[in-house]
């Protein structure tokens, strides 16, 4: 019985707290009403708060739209990877609409909820959180970061452009300004669509409209009176945004298990989703593309998926991306400078690229390479004893065991072995971008099947790695790249104009010290324009087998490129491949032995 009586009192500081416990919360019942046009951030809050203090499993949306000011956002300092240089930003407080920290086990369920968000914002922020899903909700801007307009009339006096409706714009003193809810575009990129080949490509046509003397003609058409030689193209579409990346759309943050399904993410400020240093990543039924009936090209200011450092699996499954001005996916890790030897095994590190510093990127457990910055070698590996930072571009990191004697200091880098992931990406589609479709930088297992990438302008996949550059990550061991079709791609550029560029970054070129090894390319169709379908470096056992290739005809007294550039390559096989229309040379090499290569049709 006393026992009993004990067991009883144990329980009782607990049983208001299960009294409490709900599994599921209504957002209605917090103020979250859709069709309000009020502030709903504050609101918002208040409801995760709940959710989070009552072990809340389910946050239900009422299908419609919801507003959200910078008004009551959460203030919070975060430094983003590859998002700006202290010049460029020197703020890294983000104004976050949706924020969560230190939550588990929530699925909000928006039911086709549409989030709409005001002035320049980081749309929704999870940080040291586990099991988040996020599901049937779409994200747009009141006013996206990106301008739009198209050439409606041209003649020798000057042009007329249309400006699509949800551009804002005043003309002040003769000259045009595109400005927001709280912003304004100073310092502009520009890139121009051609609806014709549905290129997406770098322009400079903004920088001679923002020197013209401009009148409006009606709302949303402008006259520029323009120089004599500036003939541009009828119908082409300029798109011009601030290259200034102060905010993201969603930042996923040191979290674990998060789960993004069917969403739309129709405008993003800055960079995109930004993963970093998080494990197991599901994106399912992403939509990263303008809303649709909203005549926009325009979907994000750069990436839409990044991650930086992140672990355990990435899935990207049934995704599609439209209208970025940089990289759909990007997956890398971060290669840190060593400067410094305090100890035979403690090393000061430093984050080398402008725009990339401040953040964690090594935890005490992590196994680490030490990395030949010159040949990209991995050639030692640790495990990481204790960090301490230093500064935001600088830490001391002690190992356990001691330094290889053949690291160069101020030269040679050191990567985070343990924070990086398996990715998976099948059944997604590429199109309207006028950089890459893909960076992939991992050693792990990685997948690529069944995706469609349409008229990217640079390589549709780039496996790069570097430490002298953007030194984002090394080596690539384990790549299968199957029963994708890749159509006009890189008519911008990209290693050789390939369609699939294997480049890593470094300097010191030999065959027989290859970076990226076993990447296989099988099953897929190529549609090119006479371009490369394969540039690759350094490579080791790359097989390219079964392929289609189609080469459309070319002009008169064009050419077609070799279909493959081998450089300081060995064991490549390229087998029972069907080319239709083949050029004349099928294969250049170069530092590299003709036995590095069996070709066989």
């Amino acid at each position: 019985m006393r026992n009993l009586i004990l067991t009883l009192f144990s329980l009782l500081p607990l049983l208001p707290m299960q009294a409490n416990r709900r599994d599921t919360l209504y957002a209605r019942d917090f103020g979250l009403v859709p069709y309000r046009y009020t502030n709903m951030t504050v609101p918002m809050q208040q409801a995760l708060k709940a959710c989070k203090e009552q072990g809340v499993q389910v946050l239900v949306f009422d299908k419609g739209r919801y507003d959200f000011w910078p008004e009551g956002a959460v203030r919070k300092e975060y430094f983003i990877t590859n998002t700006s240089t202290e010049k460029e930003c020197p703020s890294k407080v983000k104004t976050i609409g949706v924020f969560m920290e230190d939550m588990e086990g929530l699925t909000i369920e928006g039911n086709d909820a549409r989030w709409i968000f005001h002035g320049k914002m980081t749309n929704v922020a999870l940080a040291h959180c586990y099991g988040i899903t996020l599901r049937g909700l779409s994200i747009d801007a009141e006013r996206p970061g990106g301008s739009e307009m198209t050439y409606t009339q041209i003649d020798s006096t000057g042009v007329e452009v249309t400006l699509h409706r949800d551009t804002r714009y005043d003309i002040a003193n003769g000259r045009i300004h595109l400005y927001g809810e709280g912003w304004r575009t100073d310092h502009p990129h520009c890139i121009e669509y051609d609806p014709q080949t549905e290129h997406f490509f770098y322009s400079r046509d903004w920088q001679v409209l923002a020197a013209s003397p401009a009148t409006e003609i009606a709302p949303g058409i402008v006259r520029f009176r323009t120089p004599a030689d500036f003939r541009p193209a009828l119908g082409h579409t300029l798109t011009i945004r601030d290259i200034i990346r102060d905010q993201v759309g969603m930042f996923l943050y040191e979290s674990s298990d998060v789960t993004l399904d069917s969403i739309g993410m129709h405008y993003m400020h800055g960079l995109g989703i930004v993963s970093q240093y998080t494990r197991n990543i599901t994106m399912h039924a992403v939509s990263c593309t303008p809303r649709e009936g909203s005549g926009r090209l325009l979907a994000s200011s750069a990436d839409f998926m990044h991650f930086s450092g992140c672990s355990g699996r990435i899935s990207i499954l049934d995704c599609r991306y439209a209208g970025a001005q940089d990289d759909p996916i990007n997956v890398h890790g971060t290669n840190l400078r060593a400067i410094e030897q305090p100890a035979d095994s403690t090393l000061v590190l430093r984050f080398m690229h402008g725009q990339s510093y401040g953040y964690n990127a090594y935890f005490v457990g992590d196994t680490v390479a030490f990395v030949h910055a010159s040949t990209m070698q991995r050639f030692a590996t640790a495990r990481v004893a204790s960090v301490h930072r230093l500064t935001d571009r600088t830490m001391q990191v002690k190992f356990d065991r001691a330094v290889p004697r053949t690291l160069e200091l101020n030269h040679d880098c050191v990567e985070n072995l343990t924070c990086t992931p398996e990715v998976e990406i099948r059944r997604c589609y590429f199109t309207r971008t006028s950089t890459r479709g893909t960076l992939m930088t991992t050693p792990r297992r990685v997948v690529i099947a069944d995706n469609t990438y349409y008229k990217t302008g640079m390589s549709a996949i780039l496996i790069e790695g570097d430490a002298e550059g953007w030194y984002e990550s090394g080596p690539v061991c384990d790549v299968l790249i199957q029963n994708n079709t890749f159509i006009d791609c890189a008519y911008n550029g990209g290693p050789h104009h390939a369609v699939i560029a294997l480049n890593p970054s470094n300097k010191v070129v030999d065959e027989h010290k290859p970076v990226h090894r076993n990447v296989r390319i099988v099953g897929n169709t190529f549609r090119t324009a006479g371009n490369p379908v394969l540039y690759a470096k350094s490579t080791a056992d790359l097989l390219f087998q079964g392929n289609r290739i189609e080469v459309d005809s070319l002009p008169a007294n064009a050419q077609s490129a070799p279909l493959f550039r081998l450089n300081a390559c060995k064991g490549v096989r390229i087998e029972a491949n069907e080319t239709i229309n083949p050029p004349a040379q099928s294969l250049l090499i170069e530092n590299m032995k003709k036995s590095g290569v069996r070709l066989k049709r």
